[in-house]
C-alpha cells in the first residue's frame, strides 16, 4: 500500500492506483480530466519517483516531475507528498 500525503493529510492507496479520485475529494479543482485544460496541477513536494512517468499532455502543458496533473498520475508505491 502506498501513501499519499495531500497538504498534510495522509491517505492510504493500493499501488498501482491512479489518484485523481481521492485529489479531487481532498479539493483539488478538475475539470476536463483529460490532461488538457491544466486545472488540477499538483505540485510534488516529495516521492516524484514513486509517480507514473509524464505524459504527452502534460509535456505539452509544460509540466515536469515535480510540477504534475493528477488527472494522469499513478501512484507506483512508496509516499508521495503534494500540495496544489
Amino acid at each position: 500500500m502506498a501513501k499519499l500525503i495531500i497538504d498534510g493529510v495522509e491517505h492510504t492507496i493500493i499501488d498501482g492506483s491512479r489518484i485523481d479520485e481521492l485529489c479531487e475529494k481532498q479539493g483539488i479543482p478538475f475539470s476536463c480530466n483529460s490532461g488538457v485544460c491544466g486545472t488540477c496541477q499538483i505540485e510534488i513536494l516529495e516521492g516524484a519517483e514513486n509517480l507514473s512517468g509524464l505524459n504527452d499532455e502534460e509535456r505539452d502543458l509544460g509540466m515536469d516531475p515535480h510540477n504534475r496533473l493528477s488527472c494522469q498520475c499513478s501512484i507506483k508505491g512508496g509516499v508521495v507528498k503534494i500540495t496544489y
